[in-house]
């Protein structure tokens, strides 16, 4: 069997439906299950082939159980959707590796880096990218923007348009940073979904323009075929330890086309769908890789200019009791 076990699913049905997709063309007989802590209530689980019920993250007997899990549902491959257990299956891969169970994911090292905001820009700067400017808290230019050293889902993410709004809670906290503001009426933003191989190559680059964004999460986007993509491929073509799906957030001055490096994130994005449909294999690629240990070409395939408009849709689950 070459079941796929794709952890703390939540909503992400349109991913798990295109890795059952690409894994029933080439195993009909294998299953894509989805983890949660409460896969009852994730619409995730609900659609996958089978799913199960996993510990909370930072319960000391998540990996245990979850290794017990896969090895009892025959699971082959596991790929991890949420930031806080990134690191946390980068240093027990090797646990699951011991039952030939492969988990899609980055080394430690670079986890650490796409954690960390202030590595994340020395890391676009060596790269040549460049990045917005940093000020200390007692010399700074408004307006500017906010954020915690480590941190995901746009949360404690704060834009300073007067100097009022700057509290104490600001001044005071060491985890929060103030960075250069970079206006939508100047800059469009761009999140790019990434694939690098075992090695740590690029395959693949689809930048996605953000239109509108719902709860840190993109809601309306389109793919582009522009600058961005030039930049990623010519300054990212190898990253040390990078595996999988990569997301890179950019930001491109509307006028005078620079682009600023923004955040790296070491997992699927919330967006990746679109760039699926424009034809970014990402799941067909990690089968290919993983599975059947088959050499993934660069791809340069893929649609610019297609448009996704999000919209809420509704799971029913029947006989339910709370």
């Amino acid at each position: 069997m070459n079941n796929i076990l794709i952890t703390s699913g939540g909503r992400r049905v349109s991913l798990v439906k295109a890795f059952m997709v690409e894994l029933k063309k080439q195993s009909p007989s294998s299953k894509v299950i989805v983890s949660d802590a409460e896969p009852e209530l994730s619409s995730a689980a609900q659609i996958a082939d089978d799913y199960l019920k996993t510990f909370r993250i930072n319960d000391r007997r998540y990996i245990e159980d979850l290794l017990k899990k896969c090895v009892d549902n025959d699971v082959s491959l596991l790929i991890p959707m949420l930031d806080p257990e990134l690191k946390l299956l980068a240093k027990h891969k090797h646990l699951f590796s011991m039952h030939n169970i492969l988990v899609v994911i980055s080394d430690i090292d670079f986890i650490d880096i796409a954690e960390d905001k202030l590595k994340t820009k020395l890391l676009f700067e060596e790269n040549g990218i460049n990045t917005p400017q940093v000020f200390t808290k007692n010399n700074y230019k408004i307006p500017f923007f906010i954020k915690p050293i480590n941190g995901s889902n746009s949360v404690e993410n704060y834009i300073i348009k007067d100097k009022d709004q700057i509290s104490n809670y600001f001044l005071k906290n060491s985890s929060l940073y103030f960075f250069e503001y970079l206006d939508h009426n100047d800059y469009e933003e761009y999140t790019c979904d990434l694939y690098y191989s075992k090695q740590g190559y690029l395959k693949c680059v689809i930048p996605r323009k953000r239109i509108e964004v719902r709860g840190g999460e993109v809601s309306k986007g389109v793919t582009k075929k522009n600058k961005i993509k030039i930049i990623i491929e010519s300054k990212f073509s190898y990253l040390k330890g990078a595996r999988g799906c990569i997301t890179v957030q950019l930001f491109m001055h509307k006028e005078t086309k620079e682009v600023k490096g923004i955040e790296i994130n070491a997992r699927f994005g919330g967006g990746f769908p679109l760039s699926y449909l424009a034809g970014g294999n990402f799941p067909k690629w990690i089968i290919n890789e993983y599975l059947f240990n088959k050499e993934i070409d660069f791809c340069d395939d893929w649609e610019a200019n297609v448009l996704m408009l999000r919209y809420d849709d509704e799971i029913l689950v029947k006989n339910y009791e709370t």
